[in-house]
């Protein structure tokens, strides 16, 4: 059976950032607790370097529990077999390798909280910002799911 054939609920996705620590990470929460089994969520950086605290704490502000997700490094014979491969930063979306072409590839450019610099508050704020793009970017692709699950 062909990837576009496949019933909805079986896309396998995979989330790529830089560190798998923060953007990857909230993706991946998002799409598992959002997706109504209509998504089977993966994600990976060009490094693993441990899930953020500050991640963690505002997905938890929003209902959504990451803490026991791991941090991984991408591999390349996993992301062959997706269906879908979201980058959310630059280095990933250039450094992530060939996939095949029935793999679609989309890019989200969501601007890193972990460098935000200023007081604890100002931080967070970056990381709320980051969370909440990544989550309207998830609910427009669940939407795109669904659509193409009822044939519109």
């Amino acid at each position: 059976m062909k990837r576009a054939e496949r019933n909805a609920a079986s896309l396998k996705v995979a989330f790529l950032c830089t560190g798998n620590a923060c953007r990857s990470q909230m993706a991946e929460g998002f799409a598992r607790a959002t997706g109504k089994g209509r998504i089977l969520a993966h994600s990976a950086g060009l490094i693993a370097a441990g899930v953020h605290p500050r991640a963690i704490a505002v997905m938890r502000e929003v209902g959504i529990d990451i803490s026991d997700q791991r941090s991984k490094e991408i591999d390349p014979a996993l992301l062959r077999t997706m269906d879908i491969v979201v980058t959310l930063c630059n280095n990933a979306a250039e450094a992530c390798p060939r996939t095949p072409p029935e793999v679609r590839r989309i890019h989200w450019p969501v601007r890193d909280p972990v460098g935000a610099r200023g007081s604890e508050e100002e931080i967070m704020a970056e990381f709320r910002r980051a969370r909440d793009e990544i989550d309207l970017r998830i609910q427009a692709l669940i939407r795109d799911i669904v659509s193409q699950e009822h044939g519109r």
